[in-house]
This record gives C-alpha cells, structure tokens and sequence, in this order.
C-alpha cells in the first residue's frame, strides 16, 4: 500500500520548518502540514472526493497538501468560484466533503470541511488529485493527476531552477492553477518557505509583505509582468529578490525585451518556461544565459523530459529547423480527463505521452518556439490564418489589446477601442494579405479573462 506521506519528502522535514507564510501574518510548519494530515486520515474515510475552495493563504496551501497527503483526492478550486459553476461541478462529480475558507472558531487553519453525505466513488488508485482544465473553473473536464506527477514536477522544476531550503519564492498565482500549484510542489520538496498572497500587486502591502520577508523569487504570467511595468518596478530596490520566472503564454516582445535587460543589468537571473495543466505545468524552460540570444524562445525540454515536433501525419520529425506539433514525453504527464465521476476510476491514457496542440517551431540549436494553437487557425479561401499570429499582428499595430476568432468565412477582430478598428483592419489585411469584407471589427466593453489574464476565447462569439 502506497505511504502517501512520503511525498516531497515534507514527512521528513524538521517539523518546525516554515513551510509558507501569508501577507496575513500566519505561518505554516512542515510539522503542522502532516498533522493536519494525520488528523484528516483518522476523521476522514480513505479515498474519498474533496472539493477544495483556495484562497492564496497557508489554510490554502495546508488543506490542499494534506489532503493529498492523508490519500484522499481534491478537486482544486478558487474560492471566488461562481456559485451555479460550483453548483454544476457539485452535480456533476458528487463530492463527499468540501472545504472552504471560514471565519468560524471550529474550523482549521481558516478553513472548515463539511461532509455532502453523498456516497463514495470509485477512483483509481494512483489519482492524487484534479484540477480544472485551462478556461472556466466550471467546467466538469478536469485533469486527472497521479502521485509521480507530483514527484516529477517537484523534481524537474527544483533541478532547473536550482532552488534550495533558503530559497523564499513569491506566490502570487493562485493555488488552483497548475502554475500556482507547482510552485508549492517543487518548492516544499527542497524544504524551502513559500511566501503566498492574494493582495493585488497595486497594493502598498504587497511591498511590504516582499521586502520584510525577503523574497528571492517571482513567477508570473504576462499579465503580471504587465502590471509590475506600470507599477515601474524595474527601478526599485529590491536585492534579495535575484530569480524571475514568466510562463503562461507569450509576453509581448517589448516587454519581455525590457524584463531580460533588467535582469541582466542588475545581476538577477530570468528564467521563461512552458507548461500546461496536462504536464503539470512545466515541460519547457530557456536557461537563463539564453535569456536574450533566444528571447521569445520556450527553450529546451525540463531535466527528465523530451520535446518532439510531429508532422500532420503523427510522425515524428528529426531535422531542424522545423514546424509542427509540439509534443513532450515525460513522468509529469498526467493521467488523462475526467468529464464525469465514472472517469475518476480509470487508469493513465496517455501513459507519459503528451500531444500539446501548439504549433512549435524549432531552430538550428534545438530551440523551440510557440507559433499558435492547433484550434487557433482559420482556412480562409483556402488561406491557413493563424489567430495568435493575428492577435500580435493587431496588438502591435494599435497598442491595444485584442482577440482575434471567427471562422472559415470570416476573420472577426474584438477591440475595447473604437478608435482604433480601421487601423487594426487595415494591419490584418497588409499582414495576412486577405480582403477586407472577410475581416469583421467588433467592439466589447472588456475582453474576458481568467484570473492570470488569459483571454477566454470561448465567451466571445465567432458566429
């Protein structure tokens, strides 16, 4: 029978070792991870489905660790969740127990459990936990995650970014994001002291909670390096703060420009990698002496993984340079989806293998770089129209940012500026050599996003 406890090695950590700390105030033991555990496991039948409603403080960080490490099996989920979302997951999957922040003196660590009533189901032995698909947080397609791919992602992403127990990385990517979460992975394997919150970057106490505690460390997405611009961070005094590390999709090249240069001035190391939930968030990193040379490169595969290019056909292309789809083999891949509770039972489908569905580019030197989603292309009179290459072409022209979608009989630009559609067609139909009547602007009030600032193309109509 498999000791849970014995992942990361946290059982094995001096019990009185930080092992988080929130802008809050509160701090979290090693120690106190595994008696929460225990008492989970005593009070709790085994395997049984918990709901985990996060917040980005150590209750957070706590119930989701432990959980997980007394076996039994979370679903991840923000506690800002709409509620007929929740709702929907809740009717779906049939949780026993949900978990969420309390104010309430009976609860632990800030979080109380209650128990649904509903009966157990069935899950396969090696799922360790689930997290929503990249999107709505609510929708019932979920990742189904094993405990090596907990094990691998603390393994690789410890090794390349060489992280040790004096290591104090700022998390400000929420829980239930694979980022997020594998930031907690990687970091508690080496023993090191998460410094987690959920204040806005705009926020005084922000600063503060990163210079009083010392931060050595910052993973963002682009729409964080987007905000720390406009805050102007890259002209305060920040020593202790020497790693900064971007995933998340593509930043714009100016800034990403303006990111290396200032880490490579001021003597701090900038690191950009790749990942989806589906290889538990990291399966490519750019070392950080390619950091300019290779600037808008993913890199090379993380330590214990391997990239490969695939043509139309599913064979595997050797030469470089070259274009295809991207795949990664390696043991953070995950176990495959879940669309409804039968799904928790079944075994590992992709069996270390990941199709990514991006369309990857490598260079001479074995590089990669992401030219777009498989789903992202339109065929317009006959003409492959890639809708990332589109979305730059339009952010470019006008400065302002956009969503390209549609079909295959028309291009359909969304803009929160009036002002600015005749340019934005007018580069579309320069750059993409297509006639005007197929390009449609159409002007929204916001674009929607998720939490990270990814836009969600599925709320925009390309009908």
């Amino acid at each position: 029978m498999r000791n849970y406890k014995k992942l990361l090695g946290i059982s094995l950590r001096n019990p009185e070792a930080v092992a988080a700390i929130d802008s809050y105030g509160k701090k979290l033991s090693y120690g106190e991870i595994i008696e929460l555990s225990d008492h989970i496991e005593h009070n709790i039948c085994p395997r049984s489905l918990f709901f985990i409603l996060t917040k980005n403080n150590v209750g957070g960080v706590a119930w989701v660790m432990a959980t997980i490490l007394s076996g039994n099996v979370p679903l991840i989920l923000s506690a800002n969740i709409e509620p007929q979302l929740l709702e929907n997951l809740i009717d779906t999957y049939h949780p026993q127990y949900i978990c969420k922040p309390s104010d309430v003196t009976d609860g632990i660590l800030g979080y109380k459990i209650t128990a649904t009533g509903e009966d157990k189901c069935e899950m396969h032995s090696e799922l360790s936990h689930l997290l929503p698909t990249s999107g709505s947080t609510g929708s019932p397609k979920l990742v189904r995650h094993k405990y090596d791919n907990i094990e691998a992602a603390g393994l690789n992403i410890s090794t390349f970014f060489r992280l040790t127990e004096a290591d104090r990385p700022l998390m400000v990517l929420p829980l239930h994001y694979t980022m997020g979460l594998s930031m907690v992975f990687s970091h508690l394997k080496v023993g090191a002291t998460i410094l987690i919150t959920d204040l806005s970057m705009t926020d005084a106490r922000f600063w503060k909670f990163i210079k009083e505690e010392k931060a050595t460390s910052f993973t963002g997405v682009p729409f964080s390096y987007e905000i720390l611009d406009k805050m102007r961070f890259t002209r305060m005094n920040l020593p202790d703060l020497t790693l900064l590390t971007q995933g998340g999709g593509k930043m714009p090249a100016e800034l990403n420009l303006k990111f290396v240069e200032y880490c490579c001035d001021n003597g701090k190391r900038w690191v950009a990698t790749y990942g989806q939930s589906e290889g538990t968030a990291r399966m490519a990193w750019l070392p950080e002496e390619y950091a300019l040379s290779k600037m808008g490169s993913i890199g090379i595969a993380v330590p214990n993984g391997k990239l490969s290019l695939r043509d139309a056909e599913g064979r595997e292309i050797k030469e470089s340079p070259a274009t295809g789809e991207m795949c990664y083999a390696g043991r953070n891949v995950t176990m495959g989806y879940a669309r409804c509770p039968e799904d928790l039972v079944l075994g590992d489908e992709r069996n270390g293998f990941l199709s990514t569905g991006d369309i990857a580019y490598r260079d001479e030197d074995g590089f990669y770089y992401i030219k777009g989603r498989m789903s992202r292309f339109l065929k317009i009179f006959g003409n492959r129209v890639g809708l990332d290459e589109c979305d730059r072409i339009v952010t470019t022209a006008v400065n302002c940012q956009c969503a390209c979608t549609g079909n295959d009989n028309r291009l359909i630009i969304y803009l929160t500026d009036i002002s600015k559609a005749v340019r934005a067609k007018a580069a579309i139909v320069e750059a993409v050599h297509l006639p005007a009547n197929v390009i449609e602007v159409r002007i929204i009030e916001e674009l929607p996003k998720n939490e990270t600032g990814k836009i969600l193309f599925s709320k925009l109509n390309n009908k």
